[in-house]
């Protein structure tokens, strides 16, 4: 089984006066605007690429965990997950140095023991943790809910 998927940025204007928008093939995001204000200032309205890589991390990530729960034979009731995503100034540019993951997980059955075992290696297997290998640290905080 294979997937590719693919999403497009058109961009106008130059620097920190430019904007841009950002489509997916599913529609999802069509035009969802982006730009400096976006990214580094007040701007709610627009989204940025660390928001995007976020949810992205944080989607793939939630899979990962649910797909190996039920491989050791627990079915997720919930599974929320927030994926914070830090960018920091390094020399001429910048660089992501930090993402954290936060589970917070309903599986009926599941001691901590296991559930904590699952979460690690759900973090260390989804695709998007492995892509991500060159972000010096990836965090993950883990609660098993009653």
């Amino acid at each position: 089984m294979s997937a590719e998927k693919s999403a497009s940025v058109h961009w106008q204007g130059a620097g920190k006066e430019g904007k841009g928008e950002i489509s997916t093939e599913t529609g999802a995001l069509n035009k969802a605007p982006y730009g400096f204000a976006s990214r580094f200032g007040d701007d709610r309205k627009a989204t940025n690429p660390e928001e995007i890589l976020g949810a992205a991390h944080a989607a793939c990530f939630a899979m990962a965990f649910s797909f190996a729960c039920d491989g050791a034979g627990f079915k997720t009731d919930t599974v929320d997950t927030t994926a914070k995503v830090r960018l920091v100034k390094e020399g001429e540019g910048f660089k992501i140095d930090r993402i954290a993951l936060t589970l917070k997980a309903k599986v009926p059955g599941m001691d901590e023991a296991k559930f904590q075992q699952i979460a690690a290696g759900a973090k260390s297997n989804c695709p998007l943790s492995k892509a991500l290998a060159s972000v010096p640290e990836i965090t993950l905080s883990a609660t098993l809910q009653a």
